[in-house]
């Protein structure tokens, strides 16, 4: 064009220096093009202004002394409100005011849109109230600025108003203001007030406006009226059919169970009418079946997308694997995996998280494996899944190997694999280790210190957890449920029952939290261990957890530790009402009867069991030694080391009744053989583990080991005795707590 013999068009040449220099920052050229214009006049001095005023020039734009007008003001207003620009922009509302411009409504509009984007509301709501004229722009930038600053009630009141000053109400007006009170607790009237408005002018059939009300009564759990605005809405069309699909999916983490089997209705209705799904639809509806573990459900919507040849689209079949491992049918998840040629590092990932969710640590561990040898590399999830996994199990090599690989790669700077490290120790007995990792971890959040309290707890350190937890809230850390559940476990293990109920009114009242039955469990558990088994049984009948097993579990417990026998009969007979196929309730019960005296009804108990079919849980203990995981159950003489693990626990025998401590009621049973008290004693699991530890491990290593189900009192009293004649640390992780054996001492005090 410079080039060019033809002279240029003005217009041509006002933009120039706006869109192409002022854009990248090139003031310079911008600058030089604009002095060889040779007419210069307002309208191509706009664009240079707000060019300046973006790059921060403000005082280029006028240091010339061209012509400055309305629109070269409302430009870089627009400028300053992009860039949140609040110096400048002040400097532009002194210069509108006196140049004579401030009675013009598009710059009032301009200088509202400007503070608002600054967060200055005070400013935004004086500028209004004294402007000589407003229009419907006016106002609907008036209620954006409440809505940006986040005070959704008085925007409601604003629309209100709007509507009764006979301004022209908009979709986006409403849709605006009812988002920011979906996501406000405290503005139900202004909902409520919002709703009559929206019906009398009459744009709740509108799609937009009726999705948005739909999701504030869905949040708040008022499915009915929900449901009936979202049949209000008419000619629903493919896009409104996807759109609530999706919307509804974003519900489901905190939704009730009917908000998302309406999921699934929707996608029914979608399908009846002939319509097509789109792939989002799919994703959505298929998270809504894992929640709501409509299974078979998802089956045919596997079938549809098989149909419509929609199997191999990435997307859809990382959801459909996802929804297989929730119902721990991996092997339809793996068929979803096989029947793809376009794995990628989600896919991979997706099954990983399948198998780590069921369990299956093993097949979780082989396709890591194979993931690396094709040349992709597991993301911070999927390690984050096999180090919670590790410490799950208590494999601490394996959980170890992937932590090595975190770091070679990178991914120890997610504080999710950060987190997942600090379980993987805690879980595994090494507590300094997981202080360490919590220390070192560079941004810690919620989860981080719930892992760090809960360790602390669990070992037999409760006062330094409730001391964390402190640490916790000094920092402006919010706490969230599973906080408190580390928060109460420490008190439970701690025997601190005042303590404990401060902190779950606290919960309650500070921060809005609803207690879970884990959390009650704490209680009941604090409570009955204490002796105040009337008020642990009260607290269960007010909880509104009357019908949890696990809470009167923890109630049975106590009243056995207690010998009150005729409150564990009682509760033991509400358990078998509550849940028939728990073993575990049974033998409680059983052995109550026993303790009165009452035979014929402990066999009754017996023989209900034989009769539904209950099969006693197996106690495994497991010990892992370089690469391998040694497990052992009662009675286990299976083992290729067999011989010399029964030696080694014949002198530990010896050893122990030599010391004095042949009363103990494992080794020294009543009416029973010498022959028959040693094969007793060796077939608990987790003593044939620690004697495969004394024999396979350095002497300087502690012996790790894992228990599925809780540590007997005899078995708990040997391996003190143990730990003090042997000289080892012993580490025994069972279904409650970690006991550290040192010295004749353990850990819990006691009180597990």
């Amino acid at each position: 064009m410079i080039r060019s013999p033809h002279k240029s068009p003005l217009l041509i040449n006002n933009n120039i220096p706006h869109n192409i220099y002022s854009k990248y920052s090139n003031k310079p050229a911008a600058h030089n093009l604009f002095d060889k214009l040779p007419i210069r006049k307002i309208v191509p001095r706009n664009p240079l202004n707000a060019g300046c005023t973006q790059m921060g020039l403000l005082k280029n734009a006028c240091s010339d002394g061209s012509e400055f007008g309305g629109f070269s003001y409302a430009d870089a207003l627009t400028a300053c409100a992009r860039t949140g620009d609040l110096m400048n922009g002040k400097i532009l509302h002194g210069l509108v005011v006196v140049g004579g411009f401030a009675c013009r409504p598009f710059l009032t509009n301009r200088l509202i849109d400007m503070y608002s984007n600054c967060r200055k509301i005070d400013e935004v709501r004086l500028i209004f109230d004294y402007a000589d004229e407003v229009d419907d722009d006016s106002w609907n930038l008036l209620l954006s600025a409440y809505v940006h600053i986040g005070w959704p009630e008085v925007a409601a009141n604003i629309l209100v108003w709007m509507h009764r000053s006979g301004v022209k109400l908009n979709t986006n007006s409403f849709v605006s203001v009812l988002k920011a009170c979906s996501g406000s607790s405290d503005s139900k009237e202004s909902r409520m007030l919002l709703h009559r408005c929206i019906v009398k002018v009459g744009l709740d059939l509108y799609f937009l406006v009726g999705s948005a009300m739909f999701d504030i009564y869905a949040e708040s759990d008022r499915l009915d009226e929900a449901i009936e605005i979202l049949d209000r809405i008419p000619n629903r069309s493919l896009v409104v059919f996807n759109a609530l699909i999706v919307g509804f999916s974003l519900l489901e983490s905190n939704a009730s169970a009917e908000i998302r089997v309406t999921t699934l209705k929707l996608f029914s209705e979608m399908l009846r009418r002939r319509m097509r799904p789109s792939r989002i639809s799919f994703n959505s509806v298929l998270e809504a079946c894992s929640s709501t573990h409509e299974f078979m459900f998802s089956k045919q919507i596997h079938a549809q997308v098989i149909k419509r040849n929609l199997d191999e689209d990435e997307f859809i079949r990382n959801a459909l694997i996802n929804v297989y491992a929730s119902s721990s049918d991996m092997d339809e998840g793996f068929k979803c995996f096989n029947s793809t040629t376009n794995r990628d590092t989600v896919t991979w990932g997706s099954m990983i998280q399948g198998y780590v969710q069921n369990g299956q640590i093993e097949r979780a561990m082989v396709f890591y494996r194979e993931m690396l040898r094709v040349g992709l590399k597991p993301d911070q999830f999927a390690a984050s899944s096999l180090l919670r996994c590790s410490g799950n199990f208590g494999v601490l090599r394996s959980g170890q190997q992937i932590q090595c690989y975190a770091v070679k790669v990178g991914l120890d700077q997610f504080t999710v694999c950060c987190n997942s490290q600090i379980i993987l120790y805690a879980k595994s007995g090494v507590i300094d280790a997981a202080t360490k990792t919590f220390q070192e971890t560079a941004t810690t959040d919620a989860v981080s210190w719930s892992a760090v309290i809960l360790s602390h707890a669990l070992h037999g350190w409760p006062y330094y957890a409730l001391a964390l937890f402190e640490e916790m809230k000094d920092r402006m850390v919010l706490p969230n449920d599973a906080t408190f559940l580390a928060v109460l476990t420490a008190c439970r293990h701690g025997g601190v029952v005042d303590e404990g109920f401060r902190y779950l009114k606290s919960m309650m009242t500070e921060y809005g939290l609803t207690p879970n039955p884990e959390h009650c469990v704490c209680i009941v558990d604090f409570l009955g261990r204490s002796g105040r088994l009337d008020e642990a049984e009260k607290f269960i009948s007010s909880s509104g957890f009357n019908n949890d097993k696990t809470v009167w579990w923890a109630l049975l417990r106590s009243c056995q530790f207690h010998c009150d026998t005729e409150r564990s009969i009682r509760v033991g007979e509400k358990l078998l009402e509550i849940d028939p196929f728990t073993s575990t309730s049974y033998f409680m019960l059983y052995n109550s009867y026993l303790d009165i005296g009452d035979v014929s009804k402990a066999m009754r108990t017996r023989g209900r069991m034989r009769e539904l079919g209950v099969n006693k849980e197996a106690a495994i203990c497991w010990i892992e030694i370089g690469p391998t995981v040694h497990s052992f159950k009662v009675g286990d003489d299976s083992h290729p080391q067999n011989c010399a693990i029964f030696t080694r626990l014949e002198e530990m025998m010896l050893k122990l009744k030599k010391q004095g401590c042949a009363d103990v009621n494992i080794l020294e049973l009543e009416y029973r053989s010498e022959k028959w008290k040693e094969s007793l004693f060796s077939s608990h699991g987790e003593i044939l583990a620690v004697a495969m530890g004394m024999i396979f491990l350095p002497e300087s290593m502690p012996i790790r080991v894992m228990k599925n189900l809780r540590v007997c009192e005899d078995c708990h009293k040997t391996l003190k005795w143990l730990s003090e004649s042997e000289r080892r640390e012993i580490i025994l992780r069972d279904s409650i707590h970690f006991h550290h054996f040192s010295w004749g001492f353990c850990s819990c005090g006691e009180y597990w």
